[in-house]
């Protein structure tokens, strides 16, 4: 087993973090409707940590958009490369994300995120970090609304609302099963938000979670658990 370490010149501390941040927020793309529905690639991406031993697995896992098939999956296995600090969550993962990207043989067309874009308190998620670093278009689809407030949506598959910040529309909650509980949709970068959340939908066929996020969970999970057998 590999560990990935932590790059050189890697952000260490609140302060210069927040600089990268800033700095990456102002390359976001948001006037794109970025890719149709049901065509091309889908790439699922998520975490699992072993806070104890200081590990993080990521996966990548790549579906057919039209069939929600896989097509191939990756893991990489590496150190925590940040601090636990609220807002600046993808510093901690991104390092290993990107190494399981690039183990990837396929293109992986629209990266969908477990977490957030736009919808964070400085309006960069982990799914627009990514998008940014790697020029993909990019979304989030959280389990949870965060610090956001926002209206109940209709019991219907399809139905949302949005997810506000000081008046402005960051996200939406959108309800992907009748009479399940609301997932919460937002843009990372070259997209728009309608596409995400028809995107969402379409990842969405029986269960509330996107088959992306289901398949990525799985796979980091078992990533982790066979590294720590190593370790």
């Amino acid at each position: 087993m590999t560990i990935i370490e932590i790059p050189a010149g890697w952000p260490a501390d609140e302060t210069s973090a927040r600089v990268v941040q800033r700095e990456l927020r102002g390359r976001l793309v948001h006037d794109e409707e970025g890719p149709a529905v049901g065509e091309g690639h889908v790439t699922g991406l998520d975490v699992a940590y072993d806070d104890e031993r200081d590990l993080v697995a990521a996966a990548a896992v790549v579906l057919d958009a039209r069939t929600l098939e896989v097509v191939e999956e990756t893991t990489a296995v590496g150190r925590v490369s940040f601090p636990y600090v609220p807002g600046l969550l993808a510093f901690r993962e991104i390092p290993t994300v990107l190494a399981a990207l690039d183990r990837l043989a396929t293109d992986p067309g629209l990266l969908v995120c477990d977490g957030y874009g736009l919808a964070h308190p400085r309006r960069f998620g982990l799914a627009s970090h990514l998008g940014v670093l790697t020029g993909l278009p990019s979304l989030g689809v959280a389990k949870n609304p965060f610090t956001f407030t926002y209206e109940q949506p209709g019991s219907d598959r399809g139905d949302f609302s949005p997810l506000l910040a000081d008046g402005e529309e960051v996200g939406r909650a959108l309800r992907t099963q009748a009479g399940v509980k609301p997932v919460y949709v937002s843009v990372g970068h070259r997209i728009s938000l309608a596409n995400a959340c028809a995107h969402t939908l379409r990842l969405t066929p029986r269960y509330r979670i996107p088959e992306t996020t289901r398949h990525a969970d799985s796979l980091c999970r078992r990533a982790l658990k066979e590294a720590l057998g190593e370790v």
